[in-house]
């Protein structure tokens, strides 16, 4: 029996490369690879989120020996939904397996998990909260004075492996 999916990390490291790709100039580029090494992920399995990430039309890939990833909308037009949406797909989260079909010896038609109500409620109300929050909204929480070196070393590093 299901009851909810868990996330996986793919949401989490796409967003903050999205925000790795927002510190770069116009015309610059990062690697992938770059990229997958700075979130401490394989580059294989990164390279399947930002392809998904191309495909959800949020960044774009530069071929080429210059090549690499930059953005294709301002990330103040991407909301976490959208991410979670080129990652994770449209699937619900939860699926009733029929427990209390067949319990009470009912047809699959006659609807009868009311859990299936309950969870579909909860995801709408979940999917709400990630469709009002943008990746520019997370990355203003960024901006807060505690994470102020961090961020600094940060855009250095982005300024230093950034291709041109």
């Amino acid at each position: 029996m299901t009851f909810f999916m868990h996330m996986k990390t793919g949401v989490e490291q796409s967003v903050y490369a999205i925000i790795l790709l927002n510190m770069l100039p116009e015309k610059a580029v990062l690697p992938g690879e770059a990229i997958s090494q700075q979130l401490g992920v394989s580059a294989t399995y990164f390279q399947k989120l930002l392809r998904k990430l191309v495909s959800a039309d949020l960044i774009a890939s530069v071929p080429g020996i210059k090549g690499g990833f930059k953005l294709k909308k301002r990330i103040e037009e991407i909301r976490v939904y959208d991410v979670y949406l080129a990652i994770e797909g449209q699937q619900t989260l939860y699926s009733s397996s029929g427990i209390l079909c067949d319990m009470l010896e009912l047809r699959e038609e006659d609807r009868c998990c009311f859990l299936s109500d309950l969870m579909e409620e909860a995801e709408n109300a979940w999917k709400s909260v990630l469709k009002q929050k943008t990746v520019a909204d997370l990355a203003g929480e960024m901006q807060a004075e505690r994470f102020a070196g961090k961020l600094k070393s940060l855009q250095a590093w982005v300024q230093k492996t950034m291709v041109v």
